[in-house]
């Protein structure tokens, strides 16, 4: 992610220092529409778009778009400061109160990380799970001090999880089963396992079975 589409507050400013020239910052000017640009980039590129968004009031001008966003199934990454850490405990003007349940449901996942130098894995985490299908928005509160802290180490690159598929070795085992059934289960029929042929089959039906047993 190298674009960063956002509508800059009090709260950003710490992010906005010493911006590198690789990045590339799109502003906006008010969060709904940072996160409408944010899902159109991300759907006409494939790729998770990272937005930026002011704190609490910020976060509560863009929940429309968010939801656009979670019913397109775009894959965004949306940030929003927070107050400093040492502020929270006195309800500080513009602070989130449960900063993390905010845009829920309409994101995939959502977190403030207890530490300032989990920030970097927490955005790395919500790039991974925004890229995965169904994909979607995550999001991730960040108090306005954290980007001050030196992370702890550098996030662990991992790769973009692969479309979701049945296990092989699951199917292989199904097709196994299947394959030494003497009747083919029945839909909603129950199961039951052998242990001698380690096979899985439905039980005869009771209008099958003879008077005699």
């Amino acid at each position: 992610m190298t674009t960063v589409f956002g509508n800059p507050g009090s709260t950003e400013i710490p992010f906005l220092g010493e911006w590198p020239n690789s990045l590339r910052y799109v502003l906006g000017l008010q969060e709904s529409s940072v996160v409408a640009m944010a899902d159109g980039y991300a759907r006409a590129t494939g790729r998770a778009a990272f937005c930026n968004l002011h704190s609490a009031a910020g976060v509560g001008h863009a929940l429309g778009n968010v939801f656009t966003a979670h019913r397109n199934n775009a894959p965004l990454v949306i940030t929003a400061g927070q107050q400093a850490r040492e502020l929270l405990p006195h309800q500080p003007f513009l602070g989130a109160t449960d900063a993390a349940q905010f845009p829920k449901p309409y994101v995939k996942w959502s977190v403030e990380p207890a530490r300032a130098e989990d920030v970097p894995a927490a955005i790395a985490q919500a790039w991974r799970v925004a890229m995965q299908r169904p994909r979607g928005p995550a999001f991730v509160s960040i108090p306005a001090d954290d980007w001050a802290r030196p992370a702890a180490a550098p996030a662990v690159a991992r790769a973009a999880p692969s479309d979701p598929a049945p296990d092989p070795e699951a199917l292989r085992e199904l097709a196994a089963a299947l394959a030494a059934a003497r009747r083919w289960p029945r839909r909603g029929a129950p199961c039951w396992w052998s242990a001698r042929k380690r096979t899985r089959r439905a039980p005869d039906p009771p209008w099958s079975r003879s008077p005699s047993g």
